[in-house]
């Protein structure tokens, strides 16, 4: 989708910065999150798990659980439907064990009791009889031939031959002779890195509240980024009709892509079909981190060959990401967001789904493509640092731009990275003085966005006010800024406008809150749905005044005569018309259902300064600087927001956070106290740089902005911590003990 004229000057709300909506509701406590909610004779459930990474479930005894008082019901894998294939499938299987636990945490039976206390007891009751079997955690040993197998028959028709049957997914694109650019290079560097899995770290646990009748017809209350995906998934898990289910979102203690799958909510709908009450789930922190989905963890090979002149002259590049006992690791991504930053001749990339003995893999902002940008921008910068080159200059030279062909296959359109490196070129940090002990780090990120299915409603009140309803749930003030963008279109003020998430009973199917969709696609449908309430506004203020209906133009809220032509009539502004509805042929209600495909792709640059010592390995940011382009800042302190939080979830990506198994295959840190995410005293204060290169699949030029801060951090820190301390690091993420390795490696020779 292009648009003729896409406005870009000239706003009157957006790119201001008016208070967010839900502000009052959550600094008071007002506001209903996951776990708030409650229903009469409601039950409270608790799911057992496995604490094997790997065993055969030969038993379950519940006998001793279900005679305890205060137990109503006890389901297992039997209680939810058969039949199902692909995704579903995998789904049920990792919402609920099938004939074996695939990894520490997976849910094998769940009870509901009428208080937590009682369902807690009654769990330690139950009696699981496993056969444990051989595990595998790690990526690599995962492929390696002997390694354990997840499950045989997994792998789609992609896979080459001879592979191990844990490799269940490939992918390989690319254009060009990497060899002959290769052999074209006066320098060519090839090296490995490794990322860890890491958690979303969300504050809010997953908490669900359903009802299931023996009607089949049931309601859902949960924190999530999409429920309609709800809906959907818990119908296909439970063989019901999907129309019987109606889920409404709560608000969202935090998600970034983690909240986008499916864990709890089938099993709480399955109790309460048995006990015939309703049933409320509410995860443990560590549940969150057994049970849910953390990113992939990496295993990357990446070659760059570059000229004295700095022009990159081929690059490849090989993934290997799991995914846990699941297809489904974003390993496409990672191949395709690699070397996307560049115009390259000759590019390879291959990528790899490999199940290991984790959870389900799930989002975390930008999926896969943060891991890519560490090996790549690692390589480059050691390229750059052999060749005496400037790291921006560099990038520049090989910059794409609109008509550079991708790596991946298409042909960008107007795009914003050089924008980017010459805004972190002219910033004041990259040219600021480094104390001794500190080194500075450049990279580049990539990310697609999206658009998908979408539908939006603007009613129209008597007063004049709007009421906007919209199916994205809100996880970064999308609220905010459809407002301003319902505003904009309607010339009405900001405050006039109220927001509300509706829930799947009210409103077209919308897409999850994931991709970067929200503020391009859902802004898209609200401009649009604006437009029809303005040409049925512009149609009643015709038939008052007795002219055609394209004689009438609407402006600053009201409607107008278009031109001298059309007659002398006095402005009608939207409240007049908005009074007599009832005696002008009815309610105002605009619309928009569609499916947006110009999104637009994202770019950033980052600057970091980081501080080393070489002592005891302790890392500590001092100044970041992040530069993206937003298309159009439709509220520039939710973008900045965005920006730093990215940066912050990064930091802690690079430096802290990291999954740990032991020998057995059991998470070792499942909580935060051992799970380490940055606290405000870990960050330095975050300078952001909103570049606003329009995009022409929007009205207003926008691009999402959720997802590409977080790709450059890994690769702007892992550059600077090498720099400080003197010796490249390649694993993430860089803890103390790798860094003191690193070190006495080098001082070993």
């Amino acid at each position: 989708m292009a648009f003729d004229e896409t406005k870009t000057e000239g706003f009157k709300v957006v790119g201001t910065r008016p208070n967010r909506p839900d502000g009052i509701d959550k600094v008071t406590g007002r506001a209903r999150f996951g776990a708030d909610a409650t229903a009469p004779g409601m039950l409270h459930g608790v799911i057992v798990r496995s604490p094997h990474a790997h065993a055969r479930i030969l038993k379950i005894d519940t006998s001793e659980a279900e005679a305890m008082k205060g137990v109503h019901a006890v389901v297992t894998r039997a209680d939810f439907a058969t039949g199902l294939t692909g995704e579903n499938w995998n789904i049920l299987e990792n919402v609920m064990a099938g004939e074996t636990a695939l990894y520490d945490g997976h849910a094998v039976v769940a009870i509901a009791a009428t208080s937590s206390l009682a369902a807690r007891d009654a769990a330690k009751a139950i009696v699981v009889d496993y056969e444990v079997l051989p595990h595998v955690t790690d990526v690599d040993k995962a492929m390696a031939e002997g390694a354990p197998v997840i499950r045989e028959g997994a792998a789609d028709k992609s896979v080459p031959a001879g592979l191990h049957p844990n490799v269940v997914r490939y992918h390989e694109s690319g254009h060009g002779d990497v060899e002959t650019g290769f052999a074209e290079a006066d320098l060519v560097i090839e090296d490995s890195f490794r990322t860890e899995a890491t958690h979303q770290g969300y504050i809010e646990p997953h908490a669900c509240l359903a009802q299931l009748g023996n009607d089949g017809r049931g309601e859902i209350w949960c924190c999530t980024q999409g429920h309609w995906n709800v809906q959907k998934v818990c119908a296909a898990l439970l063989g019901i009709e999907t129309s019987k289910l109606r889920v409404t979102a709560s608000e969202i203690g935090g998600g970034f892509g983690g909240k986008t799958a499916v864990f709890i909510e089938p099993v709480a709908l399955a109790l309460s079909l048995k006990a015939n009450r309703p049933v409320k789930i509410v995860m443990t922190r560590s549940e969150c981190f057994r049970a849910t989905g953390p990113t992939s963890s990496t295993s990357m090979d990446v070659k760059i060959g570059m000229k004295k002149d700095g022009t990159i002259t081929a690059a490849k590049g090989v993934f290997r990401l799991q995914g846990g006992a699941f297809p489904g690791a974003p390993m496409e991504f990672t191949a395709m967001c690699a070397f996307a930053p560049y115009n390259l001749a000759n590019v390879s990339q291959i990528g790899f789904d490999v199940m290991s003995n984790r959870p389900k893999q799930a989002a975390y902002r930008a999926p896969g493509s943060p891991m890519a940008a560490f090996a790549v921008e690692s390589v480059i910068d050691e390229l750059c640092e052999q060749l005496g080159l400037d790291r921006i200059e560099t990038r520049l030279k090989n910059a794409s731009k609109e008509g550079t062909k991708a790596s991946f296959g298409p042909t960008w359109d107007r795009i914003g990275l050089v924008e980017c490196l010459e805004a972190a070129k002219a910033h004041p940090h990259y040219t600021a003085p480094l104390k001794p002990g500190q080194g500075r780090g450049i990279s580049c990120g990539f990310w697609f966005n999206h658009g998908g299915e979408t539908a939006v409603q603007m009613a129209l009140s008597e007063d004049g006010t709007v009421q906007l309803s919209v199916g994205t749930p809100d996880i970064g003030g999308s609220r905010a800024s459809m407002a301003q963008m319902a505003a904009e279109e309607l010339g009405i003020p900001y405050e006039n406008v109220r927001t509300t998430i509706a829930d799947t009973a009210t409103l077209g199917y919308n897409e999850i809150s994931h991709g970067s969709r929200v503020t391009y696609a859902s802004g898209l449908a609200t401009i649009e749905a604006a437009r029809d309430t303005i040409r049925k506004l512009c149609k009643r203020a015709a038939a008052k005044w007795g002219i055609d209906e394209e004689a009438v133009s609407w402006v600053d809220g009201c409607a107008v005569p278009s031109g001298p032509n059309a007659g002398d009539f006095d402005p009608l502004p939207i409240a007049r018309i908005a009074k007599s509805m009832g005696r002008t042929g009815g309610p105002i209600v605009g619309h928009y259902e569609a499916t947006p495909e110009g999104a637009g792709v994202s770019f950033a640059t980052h600057i970091v300064d980081a501080e080393v010592d070489p002592e005891t390995g302790s890392t500590r940011v001092v100044r970041y600087t992040v530069v993206q382009d937003a298309g159009k800042a439709i509220h520039p302190t939710y973008v900045e927001g965005q920006y730093q939080g990215g940066a912050a979830q990064g930091i802690g990506w690079a430096l802290n956070e990291e999954y740990i198994y032991g020998a057995d295959g059991r998470l070792q840190n499942a909580g935060f106290l051992d799970y380490r995410i940055p606290v405000a005293s870990d960050l330095p204060m975050i300078d952001t740089v909103i570049v606003e290169v329009p995009n022409p699949g929007h009205p207003y030029g926008v691009r999402g902005v959720g997802e590409t801060s977080i790709c450059p951090p890994l690769a702007a820190i892992a550059n600077a911590v090498s720099a400080a301390a003197g010796v490249r690091l390649h694993e993430l993420p860089m803890s103390p003990p790798r860094i003191l390795a690193a070190l006495e490696k080098q001082a070993a020779g």
